[in-house]
């Protein structure tokens, strides 16, 4: 207990996997909280300051699948290990506990085995700086480096942020499984991720020099510009690592700093966290992945493949090039069906190189993973044949393409030494023997020679005794305590014990251990030839690991090879029906012709569901810059979510380089997408489903801009009918004048349509219904026009609302309506101007008259040419002057005094 007590004192927030024997045994609180974690028994051991030790333990060789439900249930677990062997009584043996050590420390971003990992999503630890204050900046203004490693990839990148809007996008993308940050910075909804508190970084002098340390580097700038506080985050995230490894760092590759992003990360689309939640990118908000975008259009074969996708979807770039890059690859495979289906072939079921790298690396390897990377450079040689066709070559495959076969044929030659060394039938564990192919080393070939002969005396020696003691159940068995025993029923254990030749080891309920000199001799000179064995097994599976590390090239191939599983799975994607290559410019241009929404498509179409009634709708999008906004009405059911969110999918898809579920797609390169769809409420931190869309709301007028594109749904309808058809009113119009991004604006108030008369950019659609023998249909088409009716009652009754309550808010309805076309309340401003009230048919006021149209159209220009911001009082007042004049020529002083309260 002493030792347990001195290593539990160096990780006291983290549970303690004590080592003893078969079993990692727990203690005091670490032993409760971890029984009630498994269901497993708490049982007691012993006593400390006069109260029973509390106690629980898990078998070593069950332990993945435990630690596994302990890390998902947010524990942390430090591994303790016998770090010397077994010792066996005898004279001149020291007495007293083996020696034990923390060897690792398991947490959800440290985590290397397959069993503790989701094959194709990556775990990331990202560790989080203030940098520097800037020159008039305040402590919440000031940047964060950010810094994150996948340690079963070795992936180690860094970027450096303005500010937490940009830091909660960044979280959004990256999903990190664990987070170190300074205390009292905010994360969100990533709260519970959050790891222990970390010790605060160096001085940036100091992180720059130990970050690059490990390198083989005498300074950080080899590798590339990074600031201060991507250095710190660095150091942080590496030195968390280290200790996680008992001091030993895995294979990582050089730090790579993505840039400073200003408003967000620097070449990336845009996306905050309540957008992803809307779309539903990689997980749906289940949580599960049946019904995401990820899982719809992905036709991967291999676990990076996969990741990488995923990392594509999560982080759409804005770099026009790159894009082309990646579509281009995917593209001549499409166009080359023969060779996609020969490369999906060769592709099938390649191991992971990366992850098997990442175990090598820090130890735990097991030759499996030998096996991994044989296998995976076996995949490599087949993907290089096929692009090695005769149709194709180098010069004619596109860029990214041609770069992933040059880095295929790296590794040749450890791919032969591993397919010479390993055996064909690999076991799981080293100690297992059997890992190294026989006629590989012939000192190994000895050795086992002569163990497999002990192998032999065992089995005539068990015939022998069977005879003797006249016990046929005798057998002789290796226990790892007690080495060769002779193990017989409780039952004949009397008999057996009448023979003075033998001595009783040990007895259990079920059985009995003895022993005799014979055995006692053979068992020495059995364990000696084993152990001979199994130590020169062990070298020679070290040469080979150490071997392996060497080769530069291999995170390169694996990489290379994920791409080849991306390229391969767009084109098999390409050719499932009507997906386009999407057009992509530096332009504001936004056209989408028969789109379709990918997952709502794939949920209609699956075995089952398929038929002409399921079959999805299709609908062009045009936001071109002379028509940018579009003002969509209609009602529930009818579609508008699944357009709003159809074409927020087209840019996520197209910015990622992916095909598009549409004929043909023409997209402007957005810079930031915001969609504002469907509510719900932030209970725990007060706020309510109201107050939730208007700080939505506020985050989209406050950062959007120009090359934004804006999907909104149902603004202001949180509140009363005059409050939320104000706020919604005065967001269109700022997104429409002051924003002037590419909009999609959902709604039910109506009367927002009569806009599109004053709102030059605005264009008015609405989804198409229709009225067969009193039952409402739902056409699902964007059509131009105003809605007239929101058909409320007839969705409560889709809904299942019981008949008599539909009947009564019809007449209510009926009532209502009459009620408010006889009032016709004006609203000022439209009043103002001297047109009816939007959706309502007030007659035109008999003073002021209504304005000629060739009247408008010169008050239209007129405004058009004034830029508010950029004048000064006296050029303001000369503006207002003119607007005047437009109408002092042909109106009497009635219609000039109403311009004059207008203004």
């Amino acid at each position: 207990m002493a030792q347990w007590f001195a290593l539990k004192a160096r990780h006291p927030d983290a549970l303690l996997f004590f080592r003893m024997g078969d079993f990692y045994e727990l203690f005091f609180a670490d032993a409760e909280a971890a029984a009630a974690a498994l269901d497993i028994s708490l049982t007691a051991r012993g006593r400390h300051r006069g109260e029973p030790i509390a106690m629980c333990g898990v078998p070593v060789h069950a332990a993945q699948a435990y630690l596994a439900r302990l890390i998902r249930r947010g524990f942390r677990v430090a591994v303790a290990e016998q770090t010397e062997p077994a010792r066996k009584p005898g004279p001149g043996v020291p007495k007293g506990p083996l020696s034990r050590d923390i060897v690792r420390l398991v947490t959800a971003g440290t985590l290397t085995e397959d069993e503790l990992l989701e094959p194709g999503r990556p775990s990331l630890l990202l560790a989080l700086a203030e940098g520097p204050a800037r020159r008039g900046a305040t402590r919440f203004a000031a940047p964060i480096g950010a810094a994150w490693i996948d340690v079963s990839t070795g992936l180690f990148e860094t970027v450096s942020l303005a500010g937490p809007g940009a830091l909660a996008e960044l979280l959004g993308r990256l999903d990190p499984a664990e987070i170190l940050s300074p205390e009292g910075m905010a994360l969100g909804d990533f709260e519970s991720r959050r790891g222990p508190s970390q010790i605060p970084p160096p001085a940036p002098a100091a992180a720059r020099a130990r970050l690059a340390e490990p390198f083989g580097a005498a300074s950080l700038d080899a590798f590339g510009t990074f600031s201060d506080e991507e250095a710190m985050a660095g150091l942080v995230v590496l030195d968390y690592v280290r200790d996680s490894q008992a001091g030993q760092l895995p294979r990582l590759s050089r730090p790579s700093s993505q840039g400073n992003g200003e408003a967000g990360e620097a070449g990336r689309l845009g996306l905050d966290p309540a957008t992803r939640a809307s779309l539903e990118l990689l997980r749906s908000r289940d949580g599960s992945t049946e019904h995401s975008l990820f899982a719809c259009v992905s036709h991967t074969v291999t676990a990076p493949g996969s990741r990488m996708l995923a990392s594509w979807i999560a982080g759409p770039i804005t770099d026009l090039g790159r894009i082309v890059a990646r579509q281009d690859a995917w593209s001549f495979l499409a166009g080359e069906q023969p060779c996609s289906a020969l490369l999906r072939l060769a592709l099938r079921g390649a191991p992971d190189i990366a992850r098997a790298l990442g175990r090598l690396s820090v130890g735990r390897g097991q030759p499996r993973d030998l096996g991994a990377l044989r296998d995976g450079l076996f995949a490599a040689r087949e993907a290089a044949s096929v692009l090695d066709q005769p149709v194709h070559s180098l010069a004619t495959l596109p860029v990214l393409l041609s770069r992933a076969r040059i880095c295929l044929d790296a590794a040749q030659a450890l791919e032969q030494r591993l397919d010479q060394a390993l055996a064909a039938d690999l076991p799981a564990r080293l100690d297992d023997g059997g890992a190294i192919a026989a006629g590989f080393d012939g000192e190994l070939d000895a050795e086992r020679a002569l163990r497999d002969d002990s192998r032999r005396v065992i089995a005539a020696l068990q015939m022998q005794y069977a005879q003797r003691f006249g016990v046929a159940s005798l057998k002789i068995r290796h226990h790892a305590q007690l080495g060769y025993v002779i193990e017989v029923p409780v039952s004949a254990a009397a008999q057996m014990k009448t023979h003075g030749s033998v001595v009783l080891r040990q007895g259990t309920a079920s059985s009995a251990r003895f022993s005799t000199d014979e055995l006692a001799d053979l068992d020495r000179r059995i364990g000696e030839a084993a152990e001979r064995t199994a130590r020169r097994e062990r070298l020679v599976f070290a040469s080979l690991v150490a071997e392996a590390l060497a080769q530069p090239d291999l995170p390169a191939i694996a990489e290379a090879l994920a791409l080849l599983d991306v390229a391969q799975s767009c084109a098999t994607l390409a050719a499932t029906g009507r997906w386009c290559r999407p057009t992509l410019s530096d332009d504001a241009a936004f056209c989408l012709t028969a789109a379709r929404h990918p997952v709502v498509e794939a949920a209609l179409t699956r075995p089952g569901r398929a038929s002409a009634e399921n079959r999805f709708t299709p609908n062009a999008c045009d936001l071109s810059p002379d028509r940018r906004m579009m003002l969509l009405t209609g009602p529930n059911m009818a579609g508008k979510s699944t357009f709003l969110r159809q074409t927020a999918l087209a840019v996520i898809l197209a910015q990622a380089g992916l095909p598009l579920p549409a004929d043909a797609a023409r997209i402007g390169l957005v810079d930031r997408l915001f969609s504002r769809v469907g509510a719900s409420d932030d209970l725990a931190r007060g706020r309510s489903t109201f107050m939730v869309e208007m700080i939505e709301t506020a985050a989209i007028l406050n950062l959007a801009g120009p090359r934004s594109l804006v999907v909104v749904d149902e603004i202001g309808r949180g509140t009363s009918t005059l409050d939320g058809l104000a706020i919604a009113w005065a967001v269109l119009e700022s997104l429409h004048g002051a924003q002037r991004c590419r909009t999609i604006f959902a709604t039910h108030f109506h009367e927002l349509g009569e806009l599109a008369e004053t709102l030059p950019g605005l264009s008015p659609h609405t989804m198409s219904v229709r009225e067969w023998k009193g039952q409402v249909v739902f056409r699902h088409e964007v059509v131009k026009g105003v809605a007239g009716r929101s058909w409320g009652v007839h969705v409560a009754r889709l809904a299942g609302v019981p008949e008599p309550v539909v009947r009564r808010a019809g007449r209510l309805l009926a009532s209502l309506e009459k009620t408010r076309a006889a009032s016709k309340p004006p609203l000022p401003l439209f009043a103002a101007a001297g047109s009816a009230v939007p959706g309502r048919d007030a007659e035109p006021d008999t003073e002021t008259s209504t304005f000629d149209p060739s009247e408008i159209a010169a008050l239209r220009i007129a405004m058009d040419a004034i830029e508010p911001d950029q004048l000064t009082p006296r050029e303001a007042l000369d503006a207002l002057y003119r607007l005047k004049s437009i109408f002092a020529a042909s109106h009497d002083v009635a219609v000039a005094s109403s311009v004059d309260t207008l203004f």
